[in-house]
């Protein structure tokens, strides 16, 4: 293992954090890819059929912060613990999900359980690689109870008839069957 300066990560991963915020509040993740070293990749299973993955910091950009995003504006993702180990250079994060919608209750709709992305640091307050993983069913859950209620974004109801549709999105992928290793 190469190893890290212990400074450096934990002030990456406030760029990091500091970033997500401004991104959330912009409803534009796209601006996240110049953190990512040009050659990395970032990938997520999707439920028992489909993996994703975008290669590189064009489809990082691209597929990753742009096409998987849409229909999410409005969201929010904090960070609820980070864990760094600046030996190997890996970073774990956990993170809710939590709609702008809200419920007759006034409480927001929130996935339930936890999301996570783990990171491995490149050098140059660049990712090299990172992985997402979050409660597949909890997620759809959500997304039926939020069709239900009426208050599911426009932008994600076109996602949602555009997966029912058929169409092959750049970026999926059998699963296990990603060009590059998931795990």
């Amino acid at each position: 293992m190469t190893g890290y300066d212990r400074a450096e990560l934990d002030e990456m991963v406030q760029n990091w954090l500091d970033a997500n915020l401004k991104c959330e509040a912009a409803n534009d993740w796209k601006p996240l890819a110049e953190m990512y070293t040009a050659d990395a990749t970032y990938g997520w299973n999707y439920g028992p059929t489909e993996d994703f993955m975008a290669i590189g910091r064009e489809e990082i950009r691209d597929l990753a912060l742009g096409q998987e995003m849409l229909g999410l504006e409005g969201w929010q993702y904090p960070y609820q613990e980070v864990i760094i180990d600046h030996v190997s250079g890996t970073v774990m994060g956990l993170w809710k999900q939590v709609a702008d919608a809200t419920r007759p209750d006034g409480s927001h709709y929130e996935v339930h359980g936890f999301g996570g992305s783990w990171f491995r640091y490149a050098g140059n307050g660049q990712w090299s690689w990172h992985r997402d993983f979050f409660d597949f069913g909890n997620v759809s859950a959500l997304f039926i109870e939020m069709m239900t209620d009426k208050t599911l974004s426009a932008g994600m109801h076109k996602r949602i008839e555009r997966a029912m549709s058929g169409e092959k999105l750049p970026g999926y992928y059998p699963l296990g069957k990603t060009p590059v290793a998931l795990w």
